[in-house]
């Protein structure tokens, strides 16, 4: 998701911003969703597994985790922002940034877009509701980075 509100990320001098990339809310509550079911799963079985007489309750107990965790979570997960400038990738807090040229790939990871620098630092951008939008703008903008810093 692509939103051009206004962002603290202070630029540098001729620095111009491309996108911000924000946190979807339904993207945030599907992917808890889907966390809340695999480990309701997940503790019904070993609870089964180990003769438990209450696998239910267990199960009822990772949903009920999850929901709180979402729920106490969210309002800090909505307020994270990346902002893509034709220079950097500014992280959520505007404190970090990555220089394009530094990017050497962005990929999905389970739904979320991993940024990998030629270091071999890794960054996750979590809960977008475009994935592939955001990894064709961030390395359009490195690629157009490099053709400028090349010639």
């Amino acid at each position: 998701m692509t939103n051009t509100a206004p962002q603290s990320a202070q630029l540098d001098s001729g620095e111009t911003e491309i996108a911000v990339f924000r946190v979807d809310k339904t993207r945030y509550w599907r992917d808890h969703g889907i966390m809340a079911l695999v480990l309701m799963a997940l503790a019904g079985a070993v609870l089964w597994a180990i003769d438990s007489p209450y696998p239910a309750i267990g199960s009822l107990g990772a949903i009920l985790a999850v929901a709180l965790r979402a729920a106490y979570l969210a309002s800090e997960a909505f307020a994270l922002r990346w902002t893509l400038t034709n220079r950097r990738l500014i992280l959520p807090g505007g404190q970090r940034a990555l220089q394009l040229l530094e990017i050497e790939t962005a990929r999905i990871l389970l739904g979320d877009v991993q940024v990998i620098t030629l270091t071999g630092d890794k960054h996750l951008l979590k809960h977008l509701g475009d994935a592939q939008g955001v990894i064709t703008q961030i390395l359009t903008a490195r690629d157009k980075r490099a053709r400028r810093a090349g010639g």
